[in-house]
């Protein structure tokens, strides 16, 4: 996460390093800096000086370092060279040598060792203005413009301290700010990575999505920048100026992104490259105009046995971009609707395996439940891809970062102390046999009977589902997950830390009920896990079970509710997603099933009490309050 006083993807620190010949004043600039005088007597070189980031215009520690061949070799220079951010090539203006080493030596030197194309920026520094009137800037311009990374030149005298604290001023402007990434001088424009950032910053800002900043629009951008919102009049000679140099750049009193990229063209001509920078870095670029790994990943903890879910905040978040980019207002997103959402993303982040594990409408075109179901579901299984996904969307709140729209729940075990669960997001494993209608039942979950499945191409098909449940006027996620079992029927330990686990079996197929068996047996008899055992493709004929229990009687034997039949071949009952839901949201459940299937009053009129935070002593018509809700149980 950037710190208070560093924008993302803007450097910690600077290291500036001086070279020049002996005797041209370098270590005369630096002691003259420090000090604010003239030095009587000089070293042949000064000492690595730090000075503090509070002193500084940009409030980033700048060491700067000399470099003296009196004291000093080449080996030497060269891995100064290699560690220095910015390069100040002094030169005195009446020593005509040091000019001519410039390109004679040192310019090559710093190539050699960095490359042709380099990216340290140069600052030439005329010193000893004092002792001659004569300019040295008409000579060093043909320079200039061979040598790219030569960012300016600046003549100062560190005997009368004219322009001291300018150079190094530009040192630190050159790293912190450079002009390399966002302009071409050649062709007076901005390079094509500055337009692309400039562009996806002007995609979020353009909150009602209508292709013009409004004033409001304008200044909420102003303040996420700048902290301060624009005067009535300043933001109307903005816009006055944009209008008499380019044609639609404001339309309908709103700021075009036309006008938009010509205002921070004019500012870099003007040499105003803070102002770009500032918002580049505000919207997490770093010098190379590519999105900080600190911006798009902040860094966010979970516990193994801790899930991560979308806060109130990143819900709110993922519900203005979908009504911003909903054009029809029809609660869904066709697929323009939707590329144009993720417009300010690199790439989709999504396949067409998504519109088969959220829900849609008949046209498979996602619904907002469905959005916000396949972020959740993202945030459970691929946490760094929200945070991601967040990031490139424009998330912003008070934290100026995602953790705000993130929340880490606590542990299982606690949940399990506790008899119920403060989770929103509660994962079940599919397990059966193939063939047994998991696949099925995982669409199901999202309303859909077996004629619309037939009409989804299998590849497209899922392993996950997600959807809301509404159990007792709360709504819920249940994550349905299809569990692959290895050759030999094992299970990972993923498989195993689910919330609930729902064992499926075909009725008409004898073989299918002994696998679920025997997984149960070997994995999560002796677990706190929720189990329920369901009868898939109830329509049919159930035929006689080939194993040593049958259904019914194993349920009972293990203490477990009995098999729940299910069939999605026409309508889809959200019964047995409801119980699933439940036995996850409250896993003391367990318990006091077990209890009243035993027939144990004092035990189960107990546990009634604890999970259902009943008072004591437990009155009738608390109890019968509650045997209503979970009548389903017994």
């Amino acid at each position: 996460m950037a710190g208070a006083n560093v924008a993302f993807g803007q450097k910690r620190d600077v290291r500036i390093l001086l070279l020049g010949e002996d005797g041209v004043g370098k270590t005369s600039l630096i002691l003259s800096l420090v000090s604010e005088e003239f030095p009587e007597e000089v070293p042949a070189r000064a000492e690595e000086i730090t000075i503090p980031a509070d002193v500084t215009p940009e409030k980033v520690p700048t060491h700067i370092v000399d470099f003296s061949f009196s004291e000093q070799t080449e080996e030497t220079l060269f891995e100064e060279i290699l560690r220095a951010n910015v390069i100040c090539i002094v030169y005195a203006i009446d020593f005509q040598e040091s000019i001519d080493r410039i390109t004679g030596y040192w310019l090559p030197a710093v190539r050699q060792c960095l490359g042709d194309d380099h990216k340290t920026p140069v600052i030439l520094v005329g010193n000893k203005s004092d002792v001659q009137e004569n300019t040295s800037m008409e000579q060093l311009l043909p320079v200039m413009n061979q040598y790219q990374e030569v960012e300016t030149c600046i003549e100062c005298s560190a005997k009368n301290l004219k322009n001291i604290s300018e150079v190094f001023y530009y040192a630190q402007k050159a790293v912190l700010h450079p002009t390399a990434p966002l302009y071409v001088p050649e062709e007076k424009e901005l390079t094509a990575a500055c337009q692309r950032a400039l562009t996806r910053v002007f995609k979020i800002c353009d909150q009602d999505n209508d292709g013009r900043l409004n004033d409001a629009e304008i200044n909420q951008f102003q303040r996420r920048c700048f902290n301060a919102p624009l005067q009535a009049q300043a933001l109307e000679d903005v816009k006055e100026v944009v209008r008499k140099n380019t044609t639609e750049g404001v339309i309908d009193d709103g700021l075009t992104l036309k006008g938009f990229l010509f205002l921070h063209t004019l500012f870099i001509q003007r040499g105003r490259h803070e102002t770009t920078w500032t918002v580049l870095r505000k919207f997490g670029y770093n010098d190379n105009l590519d999105l900080s790994k600190d911006y798009l990943f902040p860094l966010l903890k979970v516990p193994a046995a801790c899930t991560a879910e979308l806060t109130h905040q990143g819900h709110h978040f993922l519900q203005t971009i979908l009504e911003k980019y909903d054009e029809d207002k029809d609660g869904h997103l066709s697929p323009t609707e939707l590329g144009n959402l993720f417009s300010t993303c690199p790439i989709m982040p999504w396949g067409p395996d998504v519109n088969n594990a959220v829900a849609t409408n008949a046209q498979g075109w996602i619904s907002y439940c469905g959005f916000h179901a396949q972020w959740t579901l993202t945030t459970l299984l691929d946490l760094p891809r929200t945070m991601e996904y967040l990031a490139y969307l424009g998330y912003v709140h008070a934290d100026d970062n995602q953790l705000s729209a993130l929340n880490v729940t606590r542990e299982r075990h606690i949940d399990m102390e506790k008899k119920q669960t403060s989770r929103n997001v509660l994962q079940c494993s599919v397990i059966g046999l193939k063939g047994s209608g998991k696949t099925s039942f995982l669409q199901a979950h999202l309303g859909r009977n077996l004629q619309y499945q037939a009409t989804l191409e299998k590849e497209h098909l899922p392993l996950y589902t997600i959807n809301t449940v509404s159990v007792y006027g709360q709504d819920r996620y249940l994550v349905l997950h299809e569990v692959e079992t290895g050759p030999d029927g094992s299970l990972s330990q993923a498989d195993v830390a689910c919330d609930v686990a729902c064992f499926m079996y075909d009725v008409c197929n004898p073989k299918s009920f002994e696998y679920c068996s025997r997984v149960f047996k070997e994995y999560f008899s002796e677990l706190d896990v929720p189990c329920l055992f369901v009868a898939g493709k109830a329509d049919r004929q159930e035929v006689r079970q080939d194993d040593a229990l049958q259904p019914a009687d194993f349920c009972s034997e293990f203490r477990l509710l009995p098999p729940q039949y299910f069939s999605c071949a026409d309508t889809v009952s959200k019964d047995v997603y409801i119980k699933l839901l439940t036995m996850a949201a409250f896993p003391g459940l367990k318990r006091l099933v077990h209890a009243m299937v035993l027939k144990e009053p004092e035990s189960w009129l107990s546990d009634v009490q604890r999970c259902c935070h009943l008072p004591s002593p437990i009155s009738l018509p608390a109890v019968t309050s509650v045997f209503s809700r979970y009548a389903w149980l017994l």
